[in-house]
Formats: C-alpha cells, sequence, structure tokens
C-alpha cells in the first residue's frame, strides 16, 4: 500500500486533527508542520501533494506507539527504518493498538476476511523463517477497514 493512503486511513479511523498527527510525530523526535499534514494528507492527483517516504511513516507509527503506550524506562526512541514492508506496518499498528491475534482475526471478519492464526502468525515472523509470509496490500487494507468499523462504525 502507499504509505499516504494509510495514513490518511489511520486518521480517518482514529479522527486525529492536524494538531494530533504533529503531536504523534513529535513523539518519535520529528518536527513537521500543519501544511506537510495537509500535503501529505492529499491524494495523489492533487495539488500540493506530498509523497509519504517509508522513514516519515516509520517516525509517524513509531509516534503513534509512544503515544498510546509510552517508552520503556531507559529506552530511546528508535531510529527510523529507512525500509518498511506491509509486514512492518502491520507489526507496527498491532503494537500500537496492543492488540492480540484473536483481536486482529476478529477485526479482519469485520472487514469480511477471514484469516487463521498460523496465516497470521506466519506475517509476524522473522523474515528468515521459513514459514514468514509477506503481507500483502489486500490484508493490510482489510485490517485498517476492520479498525474503521470496529472505531467508527460502518
Amino acid at each position: 500500500m502507499i504509505n499516504n493512503d494509510i495514513l490518511r486511513r489511520v486518521r480517518f479511523v482514529f479522527d486525529f486533527s492536524n494538531a494530533k498527527m504533529i503531536n504523534i510525530f513529535s513523539q518519535a523526535n520529528t518536527e513537521i508542520t500543519s501544511d506537510q499534514i495537509i500535503a501529505l494528507l492529499k491524494k495523489e492527483d492533487e495539488e500540493g501533494y506530498q509523497a509519504c517516504n517509508d522513514k516519515l511513516m516509520c517516525q509517524f507509527l513509531d509516534g503513534l506507539i509512544i503515544n498510546n503506550r509510552g517508552l520503556k524506562p531507559g529506552t530511546e526512541v528508535p531510529a527510523p527504518l529507512k525500509q518498511l514492508t506491509n509486514n512492518l506496518i502491520f507489526k507496527k499498528l498491532r503494537v500500537a493498538l496492543e492488540m492480540r491475534e484473536e483481536d486482529i482475526i476478529a477485526t479482519l471478519a469485520l472487514a469480511d476476511f477471514a484469516m487463521s492464526k498460523s496465516e497470521l502468525g506466519a506475517l509476524f515472523r522473522n523474515p528468515d523463517h521459513k514459514n514468514y509470509k509477506t503481507c500483502g496490500d489486500q490484508v493490510l487494507r482489510n485490517f485498517v477497514k476492520g479498525l474503521s468499523i470496529k472505531h467508527r462504525g460502518k
């Protein structure tokens, strides 16, 4: 999925204001302006659109984790990853929302998307593991859609 699309959808699900988005980015030591937020939220064909690179998306997700869960004592804000995959985005959303396997499966079911525990577990494995499975756009899209239904209704 395109990072800007994920950013737009997560903002919609939790009804974040520009100020809240700026605060989330600041949790990950990232300074961003309201104008930059607006540019990131625009669609690709709109004037003023700014692409959200993997580093910026990672900073947003890390900020969301810190905002929702806080930092462990004695730890620092993690350095942003230079390359994100759907698996990492899914994993960071899972951590930020403190969701267990059952919660994720129920959320996917809200979007009429069925997935077993073993299929889900394969998405969160180390990429070097023999049972690792790449998370496709469809899985991530349906997860965010399920979150939307769960938090905002149909």
